[in-house]
């Protein structure tokens, strides 16, 4: 027996969860349901498990559009920013949609019946007319370790924070930490209060943005407002707050440098900052690092940590031996070097019995893929919450949809017009250097240097174009091949 729905959602995080919300609430005449791999909802929130797991943005813009955050802090925890996705999944009716432990292999498209047959690991196939990918951007079996010379020769555990245990000890403990990121970053303070002392080892400085974790004004205000109408206001504050921001390390980044050095070196000193915190790119040409009450800074001055700038040479038997002759005595090894970045959710997908190489597609507005019908993947910003992005993309699939419904197609597919055939090929994310980011790259589509063949990563102009008509001749919508009543009425059938 082959079961189907209209549109299948694969993952069951944030964006998986905001995509079941907006289904329900702009297409109620669809049917759903979301695969999710793991044994509960969550994504990112309930994967990591590691010591101080917390937010990298606010969560009034991490937070959806129509759920509002009602937490004294902004900047969260992992176990609330989780607690408010299950309240989110209850409150919206999406968690009856999820089916755990359904982790989607394949897909395949067929035009003559306008139909994906989704491929499920230990279950049945399903069959869909849509396919909704929010996997996220990468893998949820193992992080990404370089090869570090005699890893086999340390003698203590090696941890890499996605497969953190439940029973590490690092209780009076010397540990190292490898990276330089959000995570490392996020390490350091939190375990720094138990371990005799924690190291973090970069090969080169991060910029680092220390605010409080509480939103003064966002409290304020829900104490004199309706809970809606304060997180609405707060949520606009910052967004127009971080784009004003970002847009300034586009057109100063000079000025936005030495003010972020400024701020860093009051906190840590000048020798500390120009030795561990002084970029030699723009800020935001990587991700910038946001640390809730200067907690690393605190951890830095007290003793309780401190950061190595070096390469390691390898690991020995008790520790680290760094290219520049120093030597890190360590308990533990803690490898916060990153995430394995995948495309499509690690997916194998073909199209009439075709194999898609999506690294040789386009981009159709940083969100389709030009000749793949009938699906669309959430992708976020590199530069904001990715919920922002998540938001908008919910809704414009939602259009696409009821588009089709309106006009009596089943097939939606961006394909290149005559005039679009020179367009230079840019990277899908440009003006962002990061490692994790640059080994992906080679993986996913191209971008061109009009519309709608850009990836914008920008929220004001995103918010226009993907508010646009949906049937902008790029966008193609046809009938299936074959007459089939089941696709042409787009209603739930269970065939044999």
């Amino acid at each position: 027996m082959t079961e189907y729905f209209d549109v299948v959602v694969v993952g069951a995080g944030i964006s998986g969860i905001g995509a079941g919300v907006h289904l329900q609430r702009e297409c109620p005449d669809r049917t759903f349901v979301i695969l999710e791999g793991r044994e509960d909802l969550g994504g990112t929130w309930d994967l990591f498990r590691y010591p101080g797991v917390r937010s990298d943005s606010d969560m009034h813009t991490l937070g959806y559009s129509f759920k509002p955050w009602l937490h004294e802090k902004s900047i969260a925890d992992g176990s609330s920013i989780l607690a408010y996705l299950r309240d989110t999944a209850a409150e919206f009716h999406v968690t009856e949609h999820i089916r755990f432990q359904h982790m989607v292999t394949s897909a395949s498209w067929s035009s003559d019946t306008a139909r994906w047959t989704v491929t499920v690991r230990g279950n049945e196939p399903i069959e869909c007319n849509f396919l909704f990918m929010c996997s996220g951007y990468y893998s949820y079996t193992g992080g990404y370790t370089p090869d570090f010379p005699g890893r086999d020769r340390f003698q203590g555990p090696i941890v890499h924070p996605q497969d953190w245990p439940e029973d590490l000890d690092y209780q009076g403990k010397r540990v190292v930490i490898i990276g330089s990121g959000a995570t490392a970053m996020t390490l350091v303070p939190a375990m720094a209060a138990d371990a005799a002392h924690v190291t973090m080892v970069q090969r080169s400085p991060t910029y680092v943005l220390a605010r409080p974790d509480h939103d003064v004004i966002a409290n304020k205000l829900r104490r004199v407002l309706p809970e809606t109408t304060a997180y609405k206001i707060v949520r606009r504050k910052n967004i127009l707050l971080g784009s004003f921001f970002y847009s300034r390390t586009r057109k100063a980044p000079a000025r936005v440098r030495s003010r972020l050095l400024g701020w860093t070196s009051a906190a840590v000193g000048p020798d500390v900052t120009r030795d561990h915190f002084t970029p030699t790119y723009n800020p935001w040409d990587q991700r910038l690092c946001l640390i809730p009450n200067g907690d690393l800074y605190k951890a830095i001055r007290s003793g309780a940590a401190s950061v190595v700038t070096d390469c390691i040479e390898t690991f020995t038997e008790t520790g680290v031996q760094l290219q520049s002759g120093a030597y890190l005595d360590a308990d533990i090894i803690i490898t916060a070097t990153g995430l394995q970045l995948v495309t499509v959710g690690d997916m194998d997908i073909t199209v009439d019995g075709q194999p898609v190489d999506f690294s040789a597609t386009w981009t159709y507005r940083g969100l389709g893929y030009s000749n793949v019908p009938n699906m669309v993947s959430s992708f976020g910003y590199i530069n904001a919450s990715w919920t922002l992005r998540s938001d908008l993309i919910g809704k414009f699939v939602c259009r696409l949809l009821n588009h089709m419904t309106a006009t009596g197609t089943q097939q939606c597919m961006p394909r290149l017009r005559l005039s679009d055939l020179d367009m230079p090929a840019r990277p899908y994310i440009v003006e962002f250097s990061s490692g994790y980011m640059q080994r992906m790259m080679p993986l996913l589509p191209k971008q061109g240097d009009r519309d709608p063949w850009r990836n914008i990563q920008v929220y004001a102009a995103d918010q226009k174009a993907l508010n646009a008509p949906v049937d902008d001749g790029v966008m193609q919508f046809t009938v299936a091949s074959r007459e089939n009543p089941d696709v042409r009425g787009l209603t739930p059938t269970v065939r044999s």
